[in-house]
């Protein structure tokens, strides 16, 4: 579904990403773990447009994405949420939803569109802070709203970074229950994250970064089973 290979990404003269691979499969929650700095949001940028890879391919549904501008990757169904979250925090959490619609109408919405109605029935702590401004939510909440408002522009692929960051351990297991929630309504997860405990809950697979490149790959069992990678790359 999303195939990264062999890219090569640079802020100014910095060589960030030196020849990166992954891939996600259709219903997977793939984890990218590492250290600070090691590239993992750069690798979801480039994706995304943001950055702009200087050597490699990024195909999407067979498509070759390198050198599109971010709003063109979006609208092929790549949506990415930023690890700031960048809510509207003067507006409400229901026009904060209401900003994440693709052209801002939901006409002829099809039974597998995201809408608000739908939003509202599958995570109803949203629904009962409708009301609320966005400087008002909790910062488990403020992350919520963030994903679910990328899920209203219909993204077959979401891009999650640092989803869990600074959050209490209750709010952690909301966030990632909420996760898991998108990934089983059919929505590929791409998710980076430097807390090992939180990602193993959730993920099918998981890459390893260290210094711009992949150094491990494998599902639940190869990575529980890997102690000395994650004692040498993970902070655990």
């Amino acid at each position: 579904m999303l195939e990264v290979k062999n890219i090569h990404s640079y802020y100014g003269k910095s060589h960030v990403l030196q020849g990166t691979s992954l891939d996600l499969k259709e219903g997977e929650l793939v984890c990218l773990l590492g250290r600070n700095g090691v590239g993992k949001s750069t690798t979801l940028k480039s994706i995304m447009g943001v950055v702009n890879p200087n050597q490699g391919s990024i195909c999407f549904n067979n498509q070759e994405i390198v050198g599109m501008k971010p709003f063109q990757i979006a609208r092929l169904g790549i949506g990415y949420v930023p690890e700031d979250r960048r809510i509207f925090r003067s507006l409400t959490v229901h026009e904060n939803l209401l900003m994440g619609i693709k052209g801002g109408k939901q006409k002829n919405a099809g039974t597998d569109d995201w809408t608000v109605d739908r939003v509202y029935k599958l995570f109803p702590n949203l629904k009962e802070r409708k009301n609320s401004k966005g400087a008002y939510l909790s910062g488990g909440e403020q992350q919520m709203l963030t994903v679910v408002r990328t899920l209203l522009g219909n993204p077959r692929v979401i891009l999650v970074d640092e989803p869990t960051e600074g959050l209490a351990p209750l709010i952690v297991k909301d966030v990632l229950d909420m996760l898991d929630t998108v990934r089983k309504s059919g929505v590929t997860i791409l998710m980076v994250e430097q807390n090992f405990k939180a990602a193993i809950k959730v993920a099918d697979r998981f890459y390893i970064m260290s210094k711009g490149k992949i150094v491990f790959e494998g599902n639940t069992e190869q990575l529980l089973a890997a102690e000395d990678i994650r004692r040498t790359y993970l902070e655990v």
